[in-house]
């Protein structure tokens, strides 16, 4: 562990469910990206890129549900503006697994 937070600092994070509507190769990233359109609900629609493309094709990640910091300021990467975080998890390989909710959870619902 590099440091420890306060619980205020961790609950400054706003993380929200989120459903990926698009999915599509980005072009001008430094490392294999997906560019992401994500709904959040009474949030809107919020654009990410994301490090996934061991472990998800394009094709499969529409309609998955997963977990992202949304209050993050935007992000230009590769000519590309990324507004939220999307959370996963290093395997042993190197490959990043997204995190996801067990069961439907409707888009924008904030995680406590």
């Amino acid at each position: 562990m590099d440091e420890t937070l306060t619980l205020d600092e961790f609950a400054a994070l706003d993380l929200r469910v989120g459903t990926i509507l698009e999915a599509r190769p980005a072009p001008g990233a430094h490392q294999p990206a997906y560019q992401l359109q994500i709904d959040f609900g009474e949030l809107g629609k919020r654009s990410s890129s994301a490090q996934i493309t061991d472990l998800y094709q394009p094709e499969d990640l529409v309609g998955r549900q997963v977990i992202a910091v949304v209050n993050f300021p935007p992000k230009r990467i590769g000519g590309f503006e990324s507004h939220v975080l999307v959370l996963g998890a290093y395997e042993p390989s190197g490959a990043v697994r997204l995190l996801q909710p067990d069961g439907h959870i409707e888009e924008g619902a904030r995680l406590r």
